[in-house]
Order: structure tokens, then sequence, then C-alpha cells
């Protein structure tokens, strides 16, 4: 079989300007990145903003991940092209991927098989240089702090309360923790320091959730970055830094324009990861792109415990629309390992372990059913799928009480021909509009009560522990009034629990809260709970060391 990206090599690309005329866009709409890629100009997007209706929004999340594979971009990308398939106006927005999982151990993501966004190599890379700019704004204010101390700090900061960290968009453990600012006087004040990945960063996420430059920069100004010795919030706009991030920002914030291997349009843009920040896509592609399509196919990062929970109480109360679908992600493969099996055997027929596994799948329906939003499952088909297995899996599905069809989709292999079934179950769910969208907690709830809420409700734990640094940082945080944000849950994406290790459904179990972060711009408290790194490391053997240039400068390993 082909690679993902030999079969995005063969693809045959239209002009950038001609999947823009397919969402009824001209040349001056756009700002071109070469034949394939470009940005959306700021004056279609205010344009757009005011025109009266919305697209049917649909999310595609999926079980819980595991090595064996899901799929869940892979499923979004092709349902956009099903969708079109059927004769629907409908486009996908998708988040940027970051380069620790490229060159790591996750892969890229912009889709496999016959069911990708091109130029995947750019994509995957570095595209149109949205995080490098991402990365130096958030730099620059953390620069910015440290000048403000070694001039004199006039806002009597606390050296020792320095909340801010920088950041580096490659997975690099040694620089969780680092003393900064050694060398001697002319080098500042010596401290304790860190860096957190680029999409795990604070600047990250408000970019995501800004829909104007202007809002960026309200928000950039906003951010937290230490606090005095008073313990009074010190913000970025009181460095007078926010106005500077936002021109780094400037360009960074159009959304970015590609197509699909069928030629269909795409939005890619934005990219925080869902198992440390809120993993979605910028909430101004989405906004955009349903007003120009009739249909919006989105996703949110990892399974739907993190992704889509995230997606409902942080993303839909900023974007105003609600979800109309959403689209659960399994195979057959990573539901036999939730039920048990290794992943040297995955390819031998097991129809137990499937009904075992499924009792992932049920608890990501069970906890999507409480936002009031309808579900579809789609099957994303391996080679090894037997009829036997995927029937086992419909029949408990069926017997489970949840209300959802189970569909079989083959996108990776046949594009947007392998999942017009799901697609035309979509459009009619969609028609029919009959959720009751509604947020897991109400934001005047207590922080304590929404932490726990979530745990209990999504992660079905039996108790939460507060260390006693968190219940300090709680009462500071309601002190300087920011105890009405939402909840970020940062935490293992393998597992319901805090414990990467205990696959398929677990209940009963403890979650330890061991940090809060607040992210007073992006407007939510981070809670990390176990062992789950703002920072991550590559694996023993990373992707990195599979990829190179061949003899004619192309790129090989990539995937």
């Amino acid at each position: 079989m082909p690679t993902d990206i030999e079969i995005a090599r063969k693809a045959k690309p239209k002009h950038i300007d001609d999947i823009a005329k397919k969402l009824g866009l001209n040349d001056k709409d756009i700002e071109t990145y070469g034949s394939n890629k470009a940005k959306i100009s700021f004056d279609l997007i205010n344009q757009s903003i005011n025109r009266k209706g919305n697209g049917k929004l649909i999310l595609v999340t999926a079980i819980t991940p595991t090595p064996a594979g899901e799929g869940k971009t892979t499923t979004t990308v092709g349902l956009g092209d099903g969708l079109n398939k059927l004769g629907k106006k409908a486009m996908i927005c998708i988040r940027e991927p970051s380069l620790g999982p490229c060159f790591g151990m996750k892969g890229g993501a912009a889709g496999g098989g016959m069911a990708q966004v091109i130029p995947m190599e750019d994509i995957n890379l570095h595209f149109t240089g949205d995080f490098h700019a991402i990365g130096i704004a958030h730099n620059l204010l953390c620069a910015m702090v440290d000048n403000h101390i070694y001039w004199g700090n006039k806002l009597n900061i606390d050296t020792r309360r320095i909340v801010i960290r920088r950041a580096l968009d490659m997975n690099e453990r040694s620089l969780r923790e680092i003393v900064s600012s050694l060398g001697g006087i002319s080098n500042g004040y010596p401290r304790s320091d860190g860096f957190d990945i680029t999409v795990a960063s604070e600047v990250m996420a408000i970019f995501c959730l800004s829909s104007s430059l202007e809002e960026l920069t309200e928000r950039l100004g906003k951010i937290v970055v230490a606090y005095t010795r008073d313990k009074e919030p010190v913000t970025a706009s009181q460095l007078q830094a926010n106005k500077a991030m936002a021109v780094l920002l400037k360009d960074a914030l159009m959304p970015n324009l590609v197509q699909t291997l069928e030629n269909n349009p795409a939005f890619v843009h934005g990219g925080p990861f869902a198992n440390i920040a809120h993993g979605c896509n910028s909430i101004i592609s989405t906004k955009l792109a349903l007003k120009l399509s009739d249909y919006v196919v989105t996703e949110a990062g990892f399974g739907a415990d993190l992704g889509a929970e995230k997606f409902f109480d942080i993303k839909c109360r900023h974007l105003e629309v609600k979800p109309s679908v959403a689209v659960v992600v399994a195979t057959i493969r990573a539901l036999k390992m939730h039920g048990g099996i290794k992943i040297d055997q995955l390819h031998e027929e097991n129809k137990q372990a499937v009904i075992d596994g499924s009792e992932n799948l049920i608890r990501h329906l069970e906890n999507i059913s409480k936002f009031g939003v309808p579900t579809v499952v789609c099957i994303n088909k391996f080679t090894n799928d037997t009829e036997q297995e995927i029937d086992a899996l419909k029949e408990t599905i069926k017997n489970s009480g949840v209300e959802s069809k189970v569909i079989l989709s083959n996108h990776w292999a046949d594009g947007g021909n392998g999942i017009k079934e799901l697609a035309q179950e979509v459009v009619d769910i969609c028609d029919n509009d009959a959720n009751s969208f509604g947020y897991l907690y109400e934001l005047a709830d207590t922080i304590e009560d929404k932490i726990r809420k979530i745990a209990s409700e999504i992660y079905r734990a039996k108790n939460v522990i507060f260390i006693k640094k968190v219940l300090t940082q709680i009462n500071e945080l309601e002190k300087n009034g920011y105890n009405d944000l939402p909840i970020c849950m940062a935490k293992t994406q393998y597992s319901f629990s805090t414990d990467p290790t205990q696959k398929n459904a677990p209940s009963d179990h403890d979650i330890e809260i061991r940090e809060l972060r607040l992210s007073a711009g992006a407007g939510f408290i981070v809670a990390i709970s176990g062992d789950i790194m703002t920072m991550p490391g590559l694996p023993r053997k990373p992707a990195s060391e599979s990829i190179y240039l061949d003899d004619d400068g192309n790129i090989e390993g990539l995937f």
C-alpha cells in the first residue's frame, strides 16, 4: 500500500483561486501563499460576520485513543468530501499540526489515505508560519517581563511569583524546569523558569478563541504574567506588551485555506492540544466557514472525554452556535485493544474483545448525550475487520440503550464515495434539528464544583482530590474575581482515569488535581491532573530518526 505522503504527491490539486471560487470568493478575498495555500482577508471576514444565518455545525470526536489508531482527522476530511459527493455545500475546519508530535510519536494531522488535506508536507511542517508567530508573540511577552524587572521593576513584580512560562513548538523535556538569567548582572536576575509546548500556551488559546484583531488584542492584554508581593495580578497590558504581540499575530489570525484530495475547501487554523489545552481549531475560521457553507465539519482533539467536553463547554460558549450532531469515530482494532487484546494480535478475529471494548464507545456516547447532542458512530474500516466483528459491535450498541446508529465507512480507501452513507445520516440528523444542547455546568458554579462535575460526569471518578496547594490557588482565584471561568482539564488522553494504562471504561477512580493555571486572556482555568505535562518529551525512538530528504529533495519518512 502506498504511504499517505505518496498518495498526497499523486494528487491533482486545483489552484487555490479555484478552491476559493467554490466558496464564492474572488482574488481580493484571499492572500495566496503560492498556488496551493491562501489566507482569508480580514475585509471578507468582517463582511461575512454580519451575514444572516449559519450552516450546520458537525463535530467529529472519537473513542479513547490507542496505538491501534482511530482516524478522527481522516474521518473529518472524508466526511467533508462525502457531504460534497451528496451535492451539499460543505467544508471542513481542522487544527494545524504541531511539530512536536510530527517528530515525536503521534505523527501529523492532515488525515490519511484518500481522505487528506493537501499540501500535507507543508501543513505538517511549517505551513504558513502561524505557530512560529504564536511562539514569538508569547516569548516577546516573557522577554518584556524580565526586561521590566531588569530596569527597575516599577510594577513591583515578585520574581518568585512569575507564572508566565516560555513556549517552544517541540517536545523538549529538558526545558520543563530551568533556571534563567544566569551569567551575572548584565543578564538579569536569576530565577526559576520553564517552557511549555506552543500548543499549550495561553497565546495559542487566545488565538483560537478570538473573532477579530480587536478581540485578540484585548484578550492578550488580560494575560496574567505574575503577581506582586501583595499577591496582586500583573497583566500583559500593564507591561504594554499586548499591542506589539497582536502585530506579530496579525497575519497569522487570518484563516488558512487549503483543499482536500477531492478538491473541496478546508480551513486549517490554530492547534491547541486537547490533553493540555482546549483542543479546537480557531473560532474565527469556524465562524467564517458557517457563513460560507451549509455544512461545517470540525474536530476536537483526542477522545470525547477531553475533546468533545471542551468543545461544548469552552468553544461553543464563545461560538454561540449549537452543534447539530456529533460523529464518534472508532475502529474495530482500537475496540479490541480496549477489550484487552495486545497490538500484535489485532489482526486475529475476536468478537468478544470487540464486545468487551465497546464499553469505551458506549461511555463516550452516554457522555455526549448529557449535552443534548445527537450522535452517530463511524467505524473507520481497516482491512482485517471481519463482518462478524462489525455485526457484533452493531448488535452491542443496539442493545446498550444509547440512541446511535453504527455506520461502517471506507473513506481511507475510497475517499468521499466510501463515507456517503454516514454523510447522508449526518444530513438527516442535521435536517431533523432535534437536539437540546446545553452545557455540563454553569459558569456561576464554584471552581471546585465545576471540576467535580467534569470528573464525576465525564470521567466517572468517585473522588476528586484537591491538594493543599490547589485549595490555596482556588481561594486566590476567587479573591481576584476569576471564579466564573470555565475549566480546561489537563489529563492523560489514554484513559478516563489519570492512569494511562487503564483502558476501556474505568470508573470509581480518584482524580487528583495537583495545580491550577489561570488563563485569564483565554477565559478559562487549566486544571492539571495526574502526571500530565504541558511540555511533552520525545519517545525512546522518535519519528524524527526516520525522516529525511531523498536524492530528489523529497521528504521521506514523514508518514
